[in-house]
């Protein structure tokens, strides 16, 4: 089935900016959804971005205007600029996809990278 690995987390002063990407490896049909989600200390996961498959590019009302999501469709890799960085995004960041692989249809998840906005 499809795996997903997430790059590009670390530490940044607030302000800052940082580049996240994930990218999917294994066989797949069809990708569909591609999102970024994060779960911030004492806080439920929450959807921060997404290409939804209805071709919708959403995004988390506390995010907008300060993250911009991309998606390359040759390497089927999505990408979130995150810049205006404040300490309230600090958390572990997800990227999501549906897809449809050789386990059929369903989601998959990576395993994080941690962003801390901090002085």
């Amino acid at each position: 089935q499809v795996q997903l690995a997430e790059s590009g987390g670390g530490l940044v002063q607030p302000g800052g900016s940082l580049r996240l990407s994930c990218a999917p490896s294994g066989f797949f049909h069809e990708i569909y959804d591609m999102e970024w989600h994060r779960q911030s200390p004492g806080k439920q996961r929450e959807l921060v971005a997404e290409f939804a498959s209805n071709g919708e590019i959403n995004y988390a009302e506390s995010v907008k205007g300060r993250f911009t999501i991309f998606r390359d469709n040759i390497e089927n890799k999505v990408e979130l600029q995150m810049d205006s960085l404040k300490p309230e995004d600090t958390g572990v960041y997800y990227c999501r996809f549906e897809v449809y692989d050789a386990q059929g249809y369903g989601e998959r998840w990576g395993p994080g990278t941690r962003v801390t906005v901090d002085t």
